[in-house]
């Protein structure tokens, strides 16, 4: 089983910043690509960012140019740097990511998330 764990969420003053890691752990052969999602209270779940296995990344239009994602495939780890930070960026943020386990069977897995709260 690959559970997934999120950290570094937070609250920040608007305009601040925040790095979230969400490492994978368990029996993992490969992972597709990784990806950051966002849940705000009363709307629904929307992607923010993934990234393939090769280093390609992509953004969702709210954030273009204020968030950078990244990973590190050795140490099944991916990365949300979150720059110029506003109060409509305020969620539950969390990773998901999809591959194989060293078993060679399919996994889809998500973390529980972690709270990001930018206000004054």
């Amino acid at each position: 089983q690959v559970q997934l764990v999120e950290s570094g969420g937070g609250l920040v003053r608007p305009g601040g910043s925040l790095r979230l890691s969400c490492v994978a752990s368990g029996s993992i052969f490969r992972t597709a690509d990784m990806g950051w999602y966002r849940q705000a209270p009363g709307k629904q779940r929307e992607l923010v960012a993934s990234i393939t296995s090769g280093g390609r990344p992509h953004y969702a239009d709210s954030v273009k140019g204020r968030f950078t994602i990244s990973r590190d495939n050795a140490k099944n780890t991916v990365y949300l740097q979150m720059n110029s930070l506003e109060p409509e960026d305020t969620a539950v943020y969390s990773c998901h990511t999809a591959g194989l386990t060293g078993g060679f069977r399919d996994f889809d897995s998500w973390g529980q998330g972690t709270q990001v709260t930018v206000s004054s």
